[in-house]
């Protein structure tokens, strides 16, 4: 009894480093604490006296069971959280989404969103080597490669998240400017706000995924995408779509949507709404340069 009263305390203290790890790799707090759970069970069936850095060996072993579940979002190719198939009884994930926002806003949705866009392995290599700073002799193991396959798979996947812009920071930042105030004016139902930074003739066009997410595939005029916009847009962020300004819609950091925009001035002048899953993995997603 004082062995597992002994082992659960070692675990707690390793608990927060290990729910950092699995939210960063998943970008769900419910992933990741079925993550740090699994590894509980885990340590709680091995011979716990035979490890000599336990921090090291639970962080190896969260870090494979997320590489399982990144897995198999891929070859499932998921839907977003919010429209998961709901848990077995006695089974219920708990949600609280002012942890899921907390968690979003001190790691960056954008990222988040760049993480998704990730093979599984460049993701764990990356968060990893880049953001716990675990050499690559020991992410190599994990992912199934040599240490300096590991250190491509990470090099690759900063080269994505830095990302490379196409247009000029001084465009970027006057566009941040004017796509800042489209969602806080969506988000607020505020329709004069929302006139003023749409062209009059702007345009929308949504694929037919984004048709059936939202149930409308065109409009034309700025006072109907107004309408179409008012009281909207809670979980759009803007971010760099294949290096344009643009607005990505992330439940929890999995990708939903994106929008493409484009400027005639100061103001938007057609809204491209994406959500088809090959379109979205086709596009190159970048998190935004400080302004």
């Amino acid at each position: 009894m004082e062995k597992e009263k002994w082992l659960a305390e070692q675990f707690d203290a390793h608990r927060g480093h290990l729910q950092q790890v699995a939210y960063r790799m998943l970008g769900s707090t419910g992933e990741a604490d079925d993550a740090v759970q699994e590894a509980w069970l885990r340590l709680s069936r091995a011979d716990a006296t035979g490890i000599e850095n336990l921090g090291g060996w639970l962080t190896t072993v969260v870090a494979r069971v997320c590489l399982d579940i990144l897995r198999s979002r891929k070859s499932r190719r998921e839907e977003p959280l919010d429209d998961e198939p709901q848990p077995v009884a006695g089974h219920e994930r708990v949600v609280d989404p002012e942890r899921e926002a907390e968690l979003a806003d001190n790691v960056g949705l954008a990222l988040l969103v760049v993480l998704e866009a990730l093979a599984p392995a460049e993701r764990v290599a990356f968060v990893l080597h880049d953001m716990f700073d675990l050499p690559f002799e020991e992410i190599a193991p994990i992912v199934g490669r040599t240490p300096t396959a590991a250190r491509q798979l990470a090099s690759r996947a900063r080269r994505r998240v830095r990302g490379l812009a196409k247009t000029s920071e001084a465009d970027v930042a006057g566009h941040r400017k004017i796509v800042d105030a489209f969602l806080a004016a969506a988000r607020s139902g505020d329709m004069a706000g929302l006139l003023a930074v749409l062209d009059p003739d702007v345009v929308l066009h949504a694929d037919r995924a984004a048709a059936r997410l939202g149930g409308i595939a065109e409009l034309s005029g700025a006072e109907a995408v107004a309408a179409n916009f008012k009281g909207k847009a809670q979980q759009a962020r803007p971010a760099l779509v294949d290096g344009a300004l643009g607005v990505v819609v992330a439940p929890q950091g999995r990708l939903l949507l994106v929008l493409n925009l484009t400027f005639a001035g100061d103001r938007i002048a057609s809204i491209d709404v994406v959500a088809d899953p090959d379109r979205l993995e086709g596009l190159d997603l970048s998190t935004l340069p400080s302004l």
